[in-house]
Parts: structure tokens; C-alpha cells; sequence
């Protein structure tokens, strides 16, 4: 099968100006605040929508079917077309000069991951930071159509579970188009946004520090605006309160945030994944707390006054933390790699867990632990029973052995994907606890990690080559492994 490039250079033609469009957006931004940057940032749209007309021009007239080859092309170089223009407004007005930097902040930023490379994030003009915090709701709102249209029509993906073989959640369906069943969710993930941004103003921030965060936070990034992240306000609980509350919307399957809008709440609560992801996270912020609270060598004073107490103050900084890990998105109140060496260790295995299918979150994704799980018990009866079929169920619905298998092929590869990632950067001269830390983080898109690239630090410190291989584990993570390592396949490019 010959591949149509006429159409993959016309959907990237697409995506530059889609891309260029938010930039003229970070560009009023620039102007409403006179930071200096406004004709910088507006060159950079202006060249990004220049290239995608451009591209769109010399393609018109192409065949609109899209094969599945096609389509694995089209979903990696997409987020690497978006990545390559979104450094424009960093070089162009000098806030990351260096290209490696520049990269690897914007790769981080579109696959919603949150590592960063500034070491004072606060200097930077409000029209940069603004464009920071968008790539983030940018590839948060290309994930969900991701998630939802497109890697089930691939064959891969956590939303393939709530069906059998047709495209989207088809037991759960929206509605029966695809761009219909978009438009319905990104409505939700505009909502939330706009929801997150009023109640942050409320609670006390400014409007642009409310707006940048509720970017970061529905998209489950963790770019902030402050060099301390959210322990910028740790003597503002509420504030807290609220970025917990959205981060666990944002974690959990936007189609059930669908069904409950709808009215549809006995539904949302039946879901197996969302019950133990809620209960999941319950759980472990009680036990993080518990620790924090009870261990005289956590040092609660400084890392978290006590505006309300220390028994509160432990809960709402333990719950933080497991729900900013879960979630993926990142942010920090604490460094929580010095709340004893059982926290670090248990953080670090939250890391592989991941949110929900259908959400904005990285990671293995809840439904697929509870799946391997459910097939690993149901192996014992198998083992007595050899000649019973006995299917793994989910939501009350047999899931079939292709989708068992699929997941298992996923959880495998991205365990030795990560070992790989942990051996690479060892080499490149990392010490064990960071190298691993940057693996399992760079992978899952968490953001913070371990050792020389804890919570409170960076990822400056990486060398050149580090940096790019972080890029490109935060790209393989954040686009389900298999889209983005099929590509590097010969017998994918072979014609047939």
C-alpha cells in the first residue's frame, strides 16, 4: 500500500495553522500586558500560519480516506510538527535561545508532561509564560480527540476497551460521529477551564496566574508560573483545594463527565475504573498523610504551614501529592522526595500508575492495571480448569483476548521501554535514583522526579543528549508507545 502523503502534509498544514492561531492569541496576551514581546511572538505565528497555508495550498484537491499507516504517521508527526513550530515564540523572543532547551521545553509542554528547563520561570514576559502554559491545553484537547477517535480506529489505546471492533467508545458512545463526540468533550474541557480559572480568581490568585493554571491543570501538565509551583500559596488552602479537585476531573474519563452532566450520575458511579480510581487515590493520600503526619523527620513547618491545623495540613498536602502523581500533572507544594525514604519509594511506583482512559492523564492508565490484574487471578483458575473459557470482564462486558493481549504487549513494552530509558541516561552519567526517576517521570509524563531532578529542581542539569531522549520518551508515553515506535519498524515501511 502506497502511502498518501498528499494527505499527511495537508493534515500538518492543518495543525500549523491551528497552532499559529493560539499563537496570535499568546501574542494579544503579550500586548495586553506590554511585556516587550508582542512583535516577537507575532512573527512566530505569522511564519507558523505562513507554513501551514503554505502546506495546505499544495495539497488541496488530495483523497480524503486516511488508511491506518497512514494514520500512525500522521498522530507522531503531528505532535513533532506542533513541537518544532511551538519553539518559534521561545527562540524569537530569546526567553530559551538554546534550540536543545527550546525543544525540549515546548515537546514537554504539547505531550502535557511538565519537566522543565528554566530555572526561573518567573522572569520570563507574560506573553511567553501564557504560550508555556497553552501547549499544554493544546495537547491536552489533542489527546482527548486522540484518545477518543483516533487510536481506537488504530487498534491500540485505552478507549478501545469500552468497545468491540467499531471506532470510539461504543458502548459509552456520545455520538455516533466522531468529530460530533470532539466537540461534545472539548465543550467539557473548555468548561472545566474557564470553571477553574473564575474559582482560582476567587480564591485569591491573580487572573493570569488563575488562567495559566487551569491550562496546566485540565490538560494534566504541571507548568506553573512560579519558580515553587503551587507552594507559591501554601498558606492559601483553597486555592489548593480547587487545583486538587480539578486534577482529579481531569484524570478521570471525560466521557463520564459527559454522562453526568447529562444527568446520568448512577452511571458515572458504576464505572469500574472510575470506583477504583477514586478509591485508588483515597487510599494512598491517606497513607502518604499518615506518614507525613505521624514522622517527626517530615519537616511539616517548612515544606506546609499549618494554616488549619497539622492533622489537615497533612491530608491536604498528601492528597496534593498522590492526585498530582496519579494524575500526572506534576505540580508541587513539597518536595515529596524528603518526606522519608517509604514516601520517595511510594511515589515512585505511583508514577507507573497513570489516570484514567479518555482523560488528559499519561502513564499505563488505570484500565489497563485493572485488567492485567483480573486476566493474572483468572490464569489460577485456568491452571485447574484448562478446558473452561472463562473471559476477563469489565463494566460487565467481556473483553475480548485481543484487547487482553494488546494490553499485556503494552505493559511489557513500556516496562522495557522504561529500563532502556533508565540504562540510556545512566550513561550519559545520571546517578541510579535521578536516572530511574527521569525514565519513570519522562514516560509517563509526570513532570517532577528523583535525585538531581526532584520536585523542586529541573531538568537543566541533563546534558544535551539527555534532553533529547527525555523528548522522546515523553513522546512515546504520551502517544501510547505503539504509534510512535511502529514507525521505527522496517517492516512498516515496506510497500504492500
Amino acid at each position: 500500500m502506497s502511502l498518501n502523503s498528499r494527505i499527511i502534509l495537508h493534515l500538518m498544514g492543518l495543525l500549523l495553522l491551528f497552532n499559529g492561531g493560539f499563537m496570535l492569541l499568546a501574542a494579544l496576551v503579550s500586548g495586553i500586558y506590554q511585556d516587550g514581546v508582542t512583535y516577537q511572538i507575532s512573527l512566530a505565528a505569522i511564519t507558523t500560519l505562513f507554513s501551514g497555508t503554505v502546506a495546505m495550498y499544495f495539497t488541496r484537491g488530495h483523497k480524503k480516506e486516511v488508511k491506518r499507516k497512514e494514520g500512525y504517521i500522521i498522530v507522531t508527526f503531528g505532535w513533532v510538527v506542533m513541537s518544532i513550530s511551538g519553539v518559534l515564540p521561545y527562540l524569537f523572543t530569546g526567553a530559551i535561545p538554546d534550540v536543545t532547551n527550546a525543544m525540549f521545553e515546548t515537546i514537554s509542554g504539547y505531550t502535557t508532561t511538565g519537566a522543565s528547563i528554566l530555572d526561573d520561570i518567573e522572569r520570563l514576559p507574560e506573553g511567553v509564560l501564557f504560550w508555556r502554559s497553552m501547549t499544554h491545553w493544546i495537547g491536552g484537547m489533542g489527546i482527548i480527540v486522540l484518545a477518543i477517535a483516533i487510536l481506537p480506529l488504530l487498534g491500540i489505546g485505552g478507549m478501545q476497551l469500552f468497545a468491540a471492533e467499531a471506532p470510539g467508545p461504543t458502548g459509552d458512545k456520545l455520538h455516533p460521529r466522531i468529530t460530533d463526540t470532539a466537540k461534545r468533550l472539548w465543550f467539557i474541557y473548555v468548561g472545566y477551564t474557564l470553571a477553574e480559572t473564575l474559582l482560582l480568581k476567587l480564591a485569591g490568585m491573580s487572573f493570569f496566574d488563575a488562567i495559566n493554571h487551569a491550562l496546566a491543570t485540565l490538560s494534566t501538565g504541571g507548568f506553573s508560573t512560579k519558580n515553587a509551583s503551587i507552594a507559591y500559596w501554601s498558606n492559601q488552602p483553597l486555592i489548593q483545594y480547587i487545583i486538587i479537585v480539578f486534577m482529579f476531573l481531569a484524570g478521570s474519563n471525560f466521557v463520564l463527565s459527559y454522562f453526568a452532566f447529562k444527568g446520568k450520575v448512577q452511571k458515572v458511579l458504576r464505572d469500574e475504573e472510575f470506583r477504583v480510581y477514586g478509591l485508588m487515590i483515597l487510599i494512598f493520600a491517606l497513607m502518604a498523610a499518615a506518614v507525613v503526619y505521624f514522622r517527626a523527620d517530615v519537616p511539616v513547618s517548612e515544606y506546609h504551614p499549618m494554616v488549619w491545623g497539622p492533622a489537615e495540613s497533612a491530608f491536604r498536602h498528601g492528597l496534593f501529592q498522590v492526585v498530582a502523581v496519579v494524575t500526572t500533572t506534576g505540580f508541587v507544594t513539597a518536595d515529596f522526595t524528603g518526606w522519608t525514604p517509604f514516601l520517595t519509594v511510594f511515589f515512585f511506583g505511583l508514577m507507573f500508575a497513570g489516570g484514567s482512559a479518555g482523560s488528559t492523564a499519561g502513564g499505563i492508565k488505570i484500565m489497563r492495571h485493572i485488567l492485567i490484574i483480573k486476566n493474572g487471578l483468572l490464569e489460577f483458575k485456568r491452571t485447574l480448569h484448562p478446558s473452561a473459557i472463562i473471559p476477563v470482564r469489565f463494566n460487565d462486558k467481556t473483553v475480548t483476548e485481543h484487547i487482553v493481549y494488546n494490553i499485556i504487549a503494552f505493559f511489557v513494552l513500556y516496562m522495557l521501554l522504561f529500563i532502556i530509558g533508565a540504562l540510556v541516561l545512566g550513561l550519559l552519567g545520571l546517578d541510579f535514583v535521578s536516572a530511574i526517576g527521569g525514565a519513570a517521570s519522562s514516560l509517563g509524563n509526570v513532570g517532577p522526579a528523583f535525585g538531581s531532578l526532584h520536585p523542586l529542581s529541573n531538568f537543566n542539569s541533563l546534558p544535551d543528549l539527555g534532553k533529547w531522549w527525555c523528548g522522546f520518551l515523553m513522546l512515546a508515553g504520551r502517544l501510547e508507545l505503539f504509534t510512535v515506535l511502529i514507525l521505527l519498524t522496517p517492516y512498516f515501511w515496506k510497500r504492500t
